[in-house]
Protein backbone atom coordinates (compact mmCIF):
# COMPACT_ATOMS: atom_id res chain seq x y z
CA UNK A 1 0.00 0.00 0.00
CA UNK A 2 1.11 3.33 -0.89
CA UNK A 3 3.12 5.38 2.23
CA UNK A 4 1.05 8.16 0.48
CA UNK A 5 -2.73 6.79 1.47
CA UNK A 6 -4.18 7.10 4.87
CA UNK A 7 -5.53 3.32 6.56
CA UNK A 8 -6.65 4.63 9.25
CA UNK A 9 -5.94 3.47 12.74
CA UNK A 10 -6.14 0.17 14.40
CA UNK A 11 -7.06 -0.87 17.60
CA UNK A 12 -3.05 -1.62 18.22
CA UNK A 13 -2.16 1.87 16.84
CA UNK A 14 -3.57 4.14 20.02
CA UNK A 15 -1.83 4.56 22.62
CA UNK A 16 -2.95 6.19 25.90
CA UNK A 17 -2.15 9.66 26.22
CA UNK A 18 -1.78 10.17 22.94
CA UNK A 19 -3.13 13.52 21.30
CA UNK A 20 -4.69 13.49 18.03
CA UNK A 21 -4.55 16.42 16.15
CA UNK A 22 -7.39 16.03 13.28
CA UNK A 23 -7.46 17.36 9.77
CA UNK A 24 -10.02 19.51 7.60
CA UNK A 25 -11.12 22.25 9.78
CA UNK A 26 -14.69 23.48 8.73
CA UNK A 27 -16.80 26.96 8.12
CA UNK A 28 -20.07 26.51 8.94
CA UNK A 29 -22.20 28.11 6.44
CA UNK A 30 -25.75 28.62 5.93
CA UNK A 31 -26.27 26.53 3.58
CA UNK A 32 -24.93 23.76 5.93
CA UNK A 33 -27.71 24.54 7.75
CA UNK A 34 -30.42 24.72 5.27
CA UNK A 35 -29.61 21.17 4.35
CA UNK A 36 -29.58 20.03 7.62
CA UNK A 37 -33.20 21.00 8.03
CA UNK A 38 -33.80 19.66 4.49
CA UNK A 39 -31.95 16.38 5.81
CA UNK A 40 -33.82 15.97 9.42
CA UNK A 41 -36.52 18.20 8.84
CA UNK A 42 -35.49 20.23 12.18
CA UNK A 43 -37.91 23.01 13.05
CA UNK A 44 -36.75 25.17 16.28
CA UNK A 45 -36.76 28.76 15.79
CA UNK A 46 -33.39 30.01 17.19
CA UNK A 47 -31.49 28.17 14.30
CA UNK A 48 -34.18 28.65 11.83
CA UNK A 49 -34.65 32.56 12.39
CA UNK A 50 -32.42 35.75 12.69
CA UNK A 51 -34.96 37.57 13.80
CA UNK A 52 -36.26 35.50 16.51
CA UNK A 53 -32.25 34.92 17.71
CA UNK A 54 -31.60 38.74 17.41
CA UNK A 55 -35.15 39.34 19.87
CA UNK A 56 -33.30 37.22 22.71
CA UNK A 57 -30.03 38.94 22.52
CA UNK A 58 -27.99 36.68 20.27
CA UNK A 59 -26.05 38.05 17.25
CA UNK A 60 -28.37 36.04 14.46
CA UNK A 61 -30.01 32.88 14.07
CA UNK A 62 -27.37 30.31 16.06
CA UNK A 63 -26.00 26.54 13.95
CA UNK A 64 -28.04 24.15 15.10
CA UNK A 65 -26.21 22.24 18.04
CA UNK A 66 -26.52 18.90 16.46
CA UNK A 67 -24.64 20.42 13.27
CA UNK A 68 -22.02 21.70 15.62
CA UNK A 69 -21.66 18.26 17.57
CA UNK A 70 -21.61 16.79 14.12
CA UNK A 71 -19.26 18.62 12.24
CA UNK A 72 -16.62 18.68 15.37
CA UNK A 73 -17.42 14.62 15.45
CA UNK A 74 -16.79 14.47 11.49
CA UNK A 75 -13.26 15.76 12.42
CA UNK A 76 -12.13 12.55 14.68
CA UNK A 77 -13.40 10.25 12.70
CA UNK A 78 -10.17 9.92 10.14
CA UNK A 79 -8.04 9.10 13.03
CA UNK A 80 -10.35 7.37 15.65
CA UNK A 81 -12.80 5.46 14.05
CA UNK A 82 -11.93 4.89 9.95
CA UNK A 83 -11.87 1.17 11.01
CA UNK A 84 -14.46 1.32 13.94
CA UNK A 85 -17.01 -1.85 14.15
CA UNK A 86 -19.38 0.74 16.01
CA UNK A 87 -19.47 3.72 18.05
CA UNK A 88 -20.70 2.59 21.40
CA UNK A 89 -21.30 5.50 23.38
CA UNK A 90 -20.85 9.52 24.63
CA UNK A 91 -20.43 10.93 28.18
CA UNK A 92 -20.53 14.31 29.35
CA UNK A 93 -20.86 16.36 25.91
CA UNK A 94 -20.61 20.14 26.79
CA UNK A 95 -21.78 23.04 24.63
CA UNK A 96 -19.81 25.49 26.00
CA UNK A 97 -21.23 28.49 23.58
CA UNK A 98 -23.00 29.32 20.84
CA UNK A 99 -21.78 28.96 17.15
CA UNK A 100 -22.89 31.15 14.13
CA UNK A 101 -22.46 30.52 10.20
CA UNK A 102 -19.55 31.33 9.44
CA UNK A 103 -17.70 30.17 12.23
CA UNK A 104 -15.25 27.50 11.79
CA UNK A 105 -14.71 24.52 13.72
CA UNK A 106 -11.62 22.26 14.20
CA UNK A 107 -11.06 19.31 16.70
CA UNK A 108 -8.39 17.49 18.86
CA UNK A 109 -8.71 14.09 20.72
CA UNK A 110 -6.98 12.58 23.56
CA UNK A 111 -6.87 8.89 23.56
CA UNK A 112 -7.41 8.20 27.18
CA UNK A 113 -7.97 4.85 27.53
CA UNK A 114 -8.17 1.35 25.61
CA UNK A 115 -9.36 -2.18 26.28
CA UNK A 116 -9.05 -5.33 23.54
CA UNK A 117 -12.04 -7.57 23.91
CA UNK A 118 -12.11 -11.04 24.81
CA UNK A 119 -13.03 -11.96 21.02
CA UNK A 120 -9.23 -10.98 19.94
CA UNK A 121 -10.94 -9.17 16.73
CA UNK A 122 -11.37 -5.82 17.83
CA UNK A 123 -10.94 -3.49 21.00
CA UNK A 124 -12.81 -0.86 22.39
CA UNK A 125 -10.61 3.24 22.16
CA UNK A 126 -11.68 6.14 24.91
CA UNK A 127 -11.37 9.36 23.59
CA UNK A 128 -12.08 13.12 24.79
CA UNK A 129 -12.19 15.55 22.13
CA UNK A 130 -12.35 19.50 21.96
CA UNK A 131 -13.61 21.78 19.45
CA UNK A 132 -13.06 25.18 18.96
CA UNK A 133 -13.88 28.10 16.84
CA UNK A 134 -11.21 30.36 14.86
CA UNK A 135 -10.46 32.14 18.26
CA UNK A 136 -9.38 29.09 20.09
CA UNK A 137 -12.48 29.25 22.26
CA UNK A 138 -14.09 25.86 22.97
CA UNK A 139 -17.41 25.54 21.56
CA UNK A 140 -17.66 21.60 22.30
CA UNK A 141 -16.17 19.14 24.50
CA UNK A 142 -17.32 15.36 24.88
CA UNK A 143 -16.22 11.73 25.98
CA UNK A 144 -16.82 9.33 23.33
CA UNK A 145 -15.95 5.44 23.12
CA UNK A 146 -15.50 3.29 20.08
CA UNK A 147 -15.19 -0.60 19.33
CA UNK A 148 -12.12 -0.77 16.77
CA UNK A 149 -11.20 -3.35 14.66
CA UNK A 150 -7.63 -4.78 15.38
CA UNK A 151 -5.22 -5.23 12.81
CA UNK A 152 -3.69 -8.62 13.17
CA UNK A 153 -6.49 -10.15 15.92
CA UNK A 154 -4.02 -13.51 16.20
CA UNK A 155 -1.86 -11.23 18.76
CA UNK A 156 -3.59 -10.16 21.79
CA UNK A 157 -2.23 -6.49 22.91
CA UNK A 158 -3.02 -6.97 26.69
CA UNK A 159 -5.08 -3.59 26.34
CA UNK A 160 -6.80 -2.83 29.49
CA UNK A 161 -6.63 0.35 30.73
CA UNK A 162 -10.29 0.95 30.68
CA UNK A 163 -11.33 4.94 32.39
CA UNK A 164 -14.09 5.60 34.47
CA UNK A 165 -16.36 7.89 32.51
CA UNK A 166 -18.19 11.18 33.88
CA UNK A 167 -21.82 9.59 35.07
CA UNK A 168 -23.72 13.21 34.65
CA UNK A 169 -23.19 17.29 33.87
CA UNK A 170 -24.00 19.04 36.74
CA UNK A 171 -25.77 21.90 36.58
CA UNK A 172 -22.61 24.46 37.85
CA UNK A 173 -20.96 23.30 34.91
CA UNK A 174 -24.11 24.00 32.16
CA UNK A 175 -23.23 27.02 30.10
CA UNK A 176 -26.04 29.72 29.57
CA UNK A 177 -25.23 32.95 26.91
CA UNK A 178 -24.74 36.01 29.32
CA UNK A 179 -26.37 37.83 26.98
CA UNK A 180 -29.08 35.93 26.59
CA UNK A 181 -32.36 37.85 27.56
CA UNK A 182 -35.47 36.07 27.58
CA UNK A 183 -37.91 39.15 28.59
CA UNK A 184 -39.21 39.40 25.08
CA UNK A 185 -39.58 35.58 24.39
CA UNK A 186 -41.76 35.54 21.22
CA UNK A 187 -43.72 32.09 22.34
CA UNK A 188 -45.77 32.29 18.78
CA UNK A 189 -42.60 31.92 16.78
CA UNK A 190 -42.18 28.41 18.73
CA UNK A 191 -45.90 27.26 19.16
CA UNK A 192 -44.93 25.91 22.34
CA UNK A 193 -48.02 25.49 24.69
CA UNK A 194 -45.49 24.42 27.54
CA UNK A 195 -43.08 26.12 29.57
CA UNK A 196 -40.18 25.12 32.41
CA UNK A 197 -43.14 24.77 35.27
CA UNK A 198 -45.31 23.28 33.11
CA UNK A 199 -43.32 20.07 32.94
CA UNK A 200 -43.29 17.47 35.46
CA UNK A 201 -40.36 15.08 36.51
CA UNK A 202 -41.57 11.39 35.85
CA UNK A 203 -43.48 12.32 32.69
CA UNK A 204 -43.31 10.75 29.58
CA UNK A 205 -43.96 12.63 26.33
CA UNK A 206 -45.15 10.85 23.00
CA UNK A 207 -43.76 12.96 20.39
CA UNK A 208 -46.20 11.33 18.08
CA UNK A 209 -44.44 12.05 14.66
CA UNK A 210 -42.85 8.94 12.86
CA UNK A 211 -39.90 9.56 10.06
CA UNK A 212 -38.71 6.82 7.63
CA UNK A 213 -34.87 7.44 6.43
CA UNK A 214 -33.85 6.83 3.17
CA UNK A 215 -30.63 5.54 2.12
CA UNK A 216 -30.06 8.75 0.31
CA UNK A 217 -30.79 11.03 3.46
CA UNK A 218 -28.36 9.25 5.70
CA UNK A 219 -25.74 9.21 3.07
CA UNK A 220 -25.66 12.78 2.63
CA UNK A 221 -25.89 13.68 5.99
CA UNK A 222 -22.73 12.16 6.86
CA UNK A 223 -21.07 13.50 3.73
CA UNK A 224 -22.62 16.79 4.87
CA UNK A 225 -20.30 16.25 8.21
CA UNK A 226 -17.30 14.56 6.70
CA UNK A 227 -17.75 11.69 8.21
CA UNK A 228 -15.69 9.09 6.23
CA UNK A 229 -16.14 5.69 8.35
CA UNK A 230 -16.40 2.92 6.26
CA UNK A 231 -18.88 0.84 7.50
CA UNK A 232 -21.19 3.93 6.84
CA UNK A 233 -20.07 4.56 2.64
CA UNK A 234 -18.57 1.32 1.54
CA UNK A 235 -21.50 -0.94 0.39
CA UNK A 236 -19.53 -3.52 -1.46
CA UNK A 237 -17.41 -4.34 1.84
CA UNK A 238 -20.29 -3.91 4.66
CA UNK A 239 -21.76 -7.55 2.19
CA UNK A 240 -19.15 -9.08 4.29
CA UNK A 241 -20.02 -7.70 7.89
CA UNK A 242 -22.59 -9.24 10.17
CA UNK A 243 -25.34 -6.64 8.74
CA UNK A 244 -24.59 -7.34 5.32
CA UNK A 245 -25.58 -3.77 4.37
CA UNK A 246 -24.07 -0.18 5.65
CA UNK A 247 -24.87 1.00 9.54
CA UNK A 248 -26.48 4.39 9.54
CA UNK A 249 -24.69 6.88 11.43
CA UNK A 250 -25.39 7.17 14.87
CA UNK A 251 -25.65 10.71 15.12
CA UNK A 252 -28.32 10.89 12.28
CA UNK A 253 -30.75 9.42 14.42
CA UNK A 254 -30.15 11.66 17.14
CA UNK A 255 -30.53 14.54 14.66
CA UNK A 256 -33.94 12.61 13.75
CA UNK A 257 -34.77 12.27 16.81
CA UNK A 258 -34.47 15.85 18.35
CA UNK A 259 -36.19 16.40 15.01
CA UNK A 260 -39.63 14.64 16.12
CA UNK A 261 -38.94 15.96 19.61
CA UNK A 262 -40.17 19.29 18.96
CA UNK A 263 -43.87 18.05 19.02
CA UNK A 264 -44.10 18.56 22.84
CA UNK A 265 -40.91 20.31 23.17
CA UNK A 266 -41.28 23.30 21.19
CA UNK A 267 -40.33 26.06 23.72
CA UNK A 268 -36.30 24.02 24.41
CA UNK A 269 -34.23 26.80 23.24
CA UNK A 270 -30.97 25.18 23.12
CA UNK A 271 -29.32 21.39 24.06
CA UNK A 272 -27.10 22.63 27.11
CA UNK A 273 -25.49 18.93 27.31
CA UNK A 274 -25.53 15.60 27.10
CA UNK A 275 -24.63 13.14 30.54
CA UNK A 276 -24.69 9.93 28.20
CA UNK A 277 -25.91 8.59 25.83
CA UNK A 278 -26.08 5.20 23.96
CA UNK A 279 -26.90 3.47 20.76
CA UNK A 280 -28.95 0.70 21.97
CA UNK A 281 -29.25 -0.92 18.21
CA UNK A 282 -28.41 -0.17 14.63
CA UNK A 283 -30.27 1.66 12.17
CA UNK A 284 -30.67 0.91 8.51
CA UNK A 285 -32.22 2.58 5.41
CA UNK A 286 -35.92 2.36 5.53
CA UNK A 287 -36.34 1.75 9.27
CA UNK A 288 -39.19 4.72 10.71
CA UNK A 289 -38.04 6.34 13.74
CA UNK A 290 -40.42 7.87 16.48
CA UNK A 291 -39.44 9.38 19.41
CA UNK A 292 -40.58 9.86 22.87
CA UNK A 293 -39.02 11.63 26.34
CA UNK A 294 -39.28 10.76 29.61
CA UNK A 295 -38.25 13.97 31.97
CA UNK A 296 -35.63 12.96 34.50
CA UNK A 297 -34.85 16.21 36.23
CA UNK A 298 -35.68 19.99 36.71
CA UNK A 299 -33.55 22.48 37.76
CA UNK A 300 -33.28 26.22 38.35
CA UNK A 301 -30.34 27.69 36.74
CA UNK A 302 -27.32 29.50 39.00
CA UNK A 303 -28.30 33.46 38.61
CA UNK A 304 -30.89 32.96 35.98
CA UNK A 305 -35.16 33.60 36.87
CA UNK A 306 -36.55 33.59 33.59
CA UNK A 307 -34.90 29.45 32.33
CA UNK A 308 -34.70 26.62 33.79
CA UNK A 309 -32.49 23.40 33.07
CA UNK A 310 -34.61 20.05 31.72
CA UNK A 311 -32.91 16.98 32.27
CA UNK A 312 -34.46 14.56 29.71
CA UNK A 313 -33.99 11.24 28.47
CA UNK A 314 -34.88 11.32 24.20
CA UNK A 315 -35.55 7.21 23.52
CA UNK A 316 -36.02 6.47 19.60
CA UNK A 317 -37.58 3.75 18.52
CA UNK A 318 -37.59 1.98 15.20
CA UNK A 319 -40.68 0.20 13.33
CA UNK A 320 -43.18 0.38 16.03
CA UNK A 321 -44.71 3.64 17.45
CA UNK A 322 -44.64 3.69 20.95
CA UNK A 323 -47.59 6.03 21.55
CA UNK A 324 -49.52 3.61 20.30
CA UNK A 325 -48.26 0.38 21.76
CA UNK A 326 -45.89 -0.16 24.85
CA UNK A 327 -42.21 -0.98 23.83
CA UNK A 328 -39.95 -1.46 27.29
CA UNK A 329 -36.53 0.69 27.34
CA UNK A 330 -35.04 -2.72 28.40
CA UNK A 331 -35.71 -6.69 28.63
CA UNK A 332 -33.75 -8.70 30.47
CA UNK A 333 -31.50 -5.89 30.99
CA UNK A 334 -30.21 -5.41 27.66
CA UNK A 335 -32.27 -2.63 25.21
CA UNK A 336 -35.22 -4.09 23.54
CA UNK A 337 -34.28 -4.64 19.39
CA UNK A 338 -36.77 -1.87 18.72
CA UNK A 339 -34.79 0.52 20.91
CA UNK A 340 -32.06 2.60 18.66
CA UNK A 341 -31.42 5.04 20.90
CA UNK A 342 -31.19 6.09 24.79
CA UNK A 343 -29.86 9.94 25.00
CA UNK A 344 -29.87 11.65 28.50
CA UNK A 345 -29.31 15.64 27.96
CA UNK A 346 -30.17 18.76 29.25
CA UNK A 347 -32.49 21.54 28.06
CA UNK A 348 -32.56 25.19 27.88
CA UNK A 349 -36.20 25.44 28.95
CA UNK A 350 -37.54 29.17 29.25
CA UNK A 351 -39.99 29.43 32.35
CA UNK A 352 -42.44 31.73 30.21
CA UNK A 353 -42.47 34.65 32.70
Amino acid sequence: MSLKTNPGNYFEDFQTGATLVHAVPRTITEGDQALYVGLTGDRYPLHCSAEFARALGYERETVNDLLVFHMVFGKTVNDVSLNAVANLGYASVKFHMPVYPGDTVRTVSEVIGKKENSSGKNGVVWVRSTGTNQRGETVLSFYRWVMVNKRDPSTPTGAADEPSMPSDVPVSELAVPAHLDLGNFPAWAAGGRAFFGDYEVGERIYHLDGMTIEESEHAIATRLYQNTAKVHFDGHQAKGTRFGKRLMYGGHVISVARALSYNGLENALAILAWNGGAHANPTFAGDTLYAYSEVLDKQPLPGRTDCGALRVRLVAVKNEDPSTGEVPLKVDGKYHPSVVLDLDYWLLMPTGS
